[in-house]
């Protein structure tokens, strides 16, 4: 895990599981790397909003489909409150609602219940590392969605981004509407295709703060609010 730790400490974790023995696996899986303290459990999203509101977690795993308030809700809120504290979807769900509801209420990763230790801890690491973590499965639908303009805006706001894109276009050139600068352009493709701000600035031989500064412009130029909404719009519009 590249992730970088204070010498002796762990990242604080609140699981989000209304299924025993997965939250059972999960913990397990977690402990086992000696990288993680689990300080929460919960059966139910309203629960799973009060234990990271308590704990102030690194990451929340959260489960799609819980009772008394579902996954999706409770991200929102944990997000709202607590930006900082990364939020990794964990669920069977992989219909297109459940996949943009989910990004939309600002998850940073997306995986299905299919996925193995070795694949969660890697998520967690690509997460924790700054970048977006999407299911191969669930990418495809991201990738789709985007060829196609499928977006879980309703189609007046899909129709003025795409008129703003076209204005955009005719001053800044088709394939830059945003008039993103050359390296903020490099940047975008790199992070679309999951690289971590470390690992964009050792691509380009910069320096990570330099990186940070480069994703601050793109994201407000894309009017958006974090990477992967970076990352689905830039997609959505054309720009990579």
């Amino acid at each position: 895990m590249s992730y970088e730790l204070p010498v002796g400490s762990k990242l604080r974790v609140v699981l989000a599981e209304d299924d025993e023995p997965t939250r059972f696996w999960l913990k397990l899986t977690l402990q086992q790397s000696q990288l993680f303290d689990v300080v929460g459990q919960a059966g139910d999203g309203r629960t799973a909003v009060d234990l990271t509101a308590q704990n102030k977690p690194d990451l929340v795993l959260m489960d799609i489909g819980m009772p008394i308030m579902d996954g999706v809700e409770a991200a929102r809120l944990v997000k709202e409150s607590l930006p900082d504290t990364k939020v990794i979807m964990f669920t069977s769900h992989d219909t297109d609602d459940s996949v943009f509801a989910a990004l939309s209420a600002g998850a940073d990763g997306y995986c299905l219940k299919t996925l193995t230790a070795e694949q969660l801890l890697k998520a967690v690491s690509s997460v924790m590392d700054g970048a977006a973590w999407l299911d191969p499965g669930i990418a495809r639908k991201v990738l789709k969605a985007a060829s196609h303009g499928v977006s879980s805006k309703d189609s007046k706001e899909q129709d003025k981004d795409e008129s703003n894109a076209k204005e955009g276009a005719a001053s800044s050139g088709a394939g830059n509407p945003f008039a993103l600068s050359q390296r903020e352009m490099e940047v975008l493709h790199l992070l679309v295709d999951g690289l971590s701000n470390q690992e964009i600035a050792d691509k380009l031989c910069l320096g990570t703060e330099t990186i940070k500064t480069h994703m601050r412009h793109i994201m407000r130029k894309l009017s958006v609010s974090d990477r992967t909404q970076a990352a689905i719009k830039a997609m959505r519009q054309g720009i990579v």
